[in-house]
Parts: C-alpha cells; structure tokens; sequence
C-alpha cells in the first residue's frame, strides 16, 4: 500500500428532489439518496443530499479511532527472496522484488496460519479503544483473502489453510460490536492482470485490464459485499494505477447496487472523490476542512510482515497522533501485520494495550468529537519526513490540542506548563466546571476570565505523562471564540 496523489475532478453538479430515478431510503429514516441508472460524470453518480450524506457518515464520525489490517501471502517471505532482503513495505515484495507469478504463487503453499483466532484480534482491536477494523480482502498482489469463483488464488482454494478469515472475523466483529471494512486493491493485480506500479516484469502478467475489471475486480466486489452479512461497512480502495471513469464506474455501481450506504475513501480514480480523504503514514497541518478524513499509518514501517522490521512507534507518538488527528477532524487508521502463523506481533499488541489504558479513562475526549474552536495551538507548520522518507508538512506547535462536542471544551495537555496555568485564548463563553478526566472525584479546577480568554490553574503535577485531558463545560452549546487573540 502506498498513496498515489490524484487530481481530482471536481464537476457541479444538482441534484433535485424530482430527478428521475430511484429512490432508496435508508435504515436511518433520513432523507433518501437519488441514484440515476444512467449518467456520464462522478459528481452526478456521487450526489446526495447533506443529510443522507451525514446520516451514512455519523458512526464513522462518532468511532474516530480503528485498525487497519494487512495481511495476506506476503507475510511468507516476510520480506526476503531468495534469502535476501528486498528493500520497501512488505506487501510489495513481489513488485520489488519483481518475483516471477509462478514462483510467488508458490508461497500459498506455505500460508497456513493456524494460530488465526479473529476474536483475538478482534479483542485486541477493541480493548485498543478501536471502533472499527478494515482488512486487506485482496492487496497489490491479487491473492484474495476470501473464497473467490473469480480467481482460484485464494486463501481457500490455494493454501492448506482452507478457511476465510474474512468470515470468522465478522462474526468476531458482529458479536464484539465492533465494525468491519474491507481493502480491495481495485487496479493493481500483480497475478491476476491487473495494473502494475512501475510496469509488469512477467510475461504471465499481460492481460487487458478491461478484461481484468470484467472478470476479476467487478465479480470479487460483488463477492466482497455479498457473503458478510451486515458487512463490509467501509470500502477501501487503493492505488487507482489506469482507472478511467469507464472503468471505475463499473466497480461504484455494483457497490452502490449492493451497499448504496456503505463508506468509501477517494482512491477508486476515474473522477470519483469518494467519502474520506486519506493520508498516508502523514497528518496534515491543518486537516482537511469541510471533508472527511482519515490518517493511515503503521506501527512500524511496514504495513504487510517484515520479519527485520523492529523500529516501533512509541506509545506516545500513537496516542499524541490519535489526539492530533481528533483535534483536526479527522480519524485514525492504525495498521498491523500478522505474520503468516496468523499472529499480531508482541510489540504491536504490547502498544495498543497501552493506547487502551488511556483510552479508557480519556476516551470520551476522542469518541464522537469535532475539530478545535481555535486553532492557535495548532501553530505555523514545519516541514518534517513522513512514513516514507519525503517532505510534509505538520503544526508547529506541539503543547496543546482541543476536541469539541456540544457544550464541551477537552483540553488534552502535551506539555505541562511550569506556571501550572492554560490560558485558552479568545475563549468568551462562560465556564460552568472545568475537570480532570483522570479525577475519579471530578474536582472542580480554578479558572479566571480575563479580557484575553480564560486561565485555568493546574496541579503541580501532570496526571498523565503523555496527555492530560481537561474537560470544561461551557454555559454555550457552540463555543464562542474571539478572532485573532489565538
């Protein structure tokens, strides 16, 4: 999995209430979406009414925090061939190391993961604090994690495990609570004629992608959206490598045929914007105002097993993620790689653990919150290295953040100041109570309103080392902050 930039192509378009069409009303009651069974541009196919489209989003909106998983026969080699490491993320390896089809193929032999147990991962994911999960259900490679008619290279019909994770895993999900999405590597397909990063390098690889889309992407999506029940609840698409409007348009009407509720993120290509914004191994200065999104990223350096690959975020860095993502808006998408035994790896169980802990005493400060009334905090912005070694841009300033509900301020303090007092600068709506999640007793803090906003007065000591979190409740439901004091 790797970002690939699109242009996006943005088109008005109008959608009245008497257009013809189909109108299909959703579970929620609201208003129903209008699909048309003919049209010629992304925007036309994407419309729908703010209340549709809230209503579809507002569980995503409330989980803000969920784990990406990718897994498939690339944890075999683990990121060596031939006894050779070979440089990149591990899902990659067959491209990076331009492995012949034959012989990656191969390697289906040896995936038989009997240590798998979805409710253990499941568990994991839940006690992390995470409300969702999306697994790879077919990655670059073209080997489907899931019991395909479409392609006999799967995890059912080509490896000595014979059992579809993807089915024990929403029934893992279903009775945790806990919701399900899917990957589908859409273009690229490596065995299957799909598209290929950099050009194909196998003779076995040539096929017209068209017939590719018809035979393998359409009917496996169609797969993907059938057999689970309840779920896919989000569609993930990637790598959108010669996606013309033609060609994704099949794949967006089977799913809007299928699952016309379902979330999906801007990499289908062709035009489509899609639901959510996604950065990768990144989070933007300021997010993405006006429009969904969700930070990627892995725990490591990898996204699929890399058997060498130990330089571990620290527990501070995901959790000071997680609230920096929240602070803008935004939600965080967590990776892990299980190994081909079918197992999380320690150091990353070991983390989300401790994300968990946490979690548990600040979470309301996550769950269901808007993006900071200020903005201040944020910074100028700085130009770092991202996930892959190339220049972004990220907030300067690093002390503070701010999540929002109604009513609701939540001040999650970085840095304990040394005066033992906040000022939240253009704050002019009156405080009724401000708090400490961490106090069990809910002891009322001092706070003082000045012609600059308001001060809070802290304890000498910081209850938590990486973040604090101050509740304060405001006598405003929409908190009023003056302009230009930040």
């Amino acid at each position: 999995m790797k970002q690939l930039l699109l242009p996006c192509l943005i088109l008005a378009a109008t959608v009245a209430g008497s257009r013809p069409g189909n109108a299909e009303t959703n579970s929620t009651g609201s208003t129903p979406i209008i699909t048309t069974a003919r049209t010629n541009t992304p925007a036309a196919l994407e419309a729908e009414t703010k209340e549709h489209r809230d209503a579809r989003m507002a569980w995503w909106r409330e989980a803000r925090f969920g784990m990406f998983i990718h897994w498939g026969v690339y944890s075999v080699p683990a990121g060596y061939y031939h006894d050779q490491p070979v440089a990149g993320i591990g899902e990659w390896i067959m491209n990076k190391g331009k492995i012949p089809c034959a012989e990656y193929q191969a390697f289906a032999k040896q995936f038989d993961p009997e240590k798998f147990d979805a409710d253990a991962w499941v568990a994991a994911a839940k006690n992390a604090g995470m409300k969702y999960i999306v697994i790879t259900s077919k990655h670059h490679d073209g080997f489907a994690m899931f019991d395909s008619k479409a392609s006999d290279w799967n995890i059912v019909q080509a490896t000595p495990f014979h059992r579809d994770p993807l089915k024990e895993l929403a029934a893992a999900c279903r009775k945790a609570g806990i919701k399900l999405g899917f990957y589908y590597s859409q273009a690229q397909d490596w065995n299957n004629g799909g598209a290929a990063s950099g050009g194909k390098w196998d003779p076995a690889q040539k096929r017209d992608m068209d017939d590719y889309i018809d035979k393998v992407a359409v009917p496996q999506v169609r797969e993907i959206l059938s057999h689970y029940g309840e779920f896919p609840a989000v569609l993930w698409w990637d790598t959108p490598d010669n996606m013309n409007f033609k060609r994704a348009s099949k794949l967006y009407e089977t799913v809007k045929e299928l699952r016309p509720n379902i979330i999906m993120n801007n990499r289908l290509g062709g035009g489509f914007k899609g639901d959510t914004e996604t950065p990768e191994q990144k989070i933007p200065a300021k997010g993405y105002p006006g429009r969904d999104w969700e930070t990627c990223m892995t725990l490591n350096d990898t996204w699929g097993f890399k058997r060498d690959d130990n330089h571990w975020k620290s527990t501070e860095t995901l959790l000071r993620n997680l609230i920096d993502i929240a602070s803008k808006g935004g939600n965080y998408l967590l990776n892990v790689g299980p190994t081909s035994e079918g197992l999380i790896p320690e150091p990353s169980l070991e983390r989300l653990a401790e994300v968990g802990k946490w979690m548990k005493i600040n979470g309301e400060a996550i769950y269901g919150t808007s993006a900071t009334v200020f903005g201040g905090e944020l910074g100028g912005t700085v130009k770092i290295k991202d996930g892959y070694g190339q220049d972004t841009l990220v907030s300067a300033g690093n002390d503070w953040r701010c999540t929002t509900k109604p009513g609701i301020l939540y001040i999650e303090v970085f840095n304990w100041p040394a005066s033992h007092t906040l000022e939240l600068p253009g704050l002019q709506s009156r405080v009724k109570k401000a708090y400490l999640l961490a106090d069990p007793k809910h002891t009322k803090l001092k706070f003082e309103a000045t012609d600059h906003g308001v001060t809070l007065e802290l304890p000498a000591t910081a209850p938590d080392p990486i973040a604090s979190v101050i509740r304060i409740n405001l006598a405003d439901r929409v908190a009023k902050v003056s302009t230009g004091v930040n």
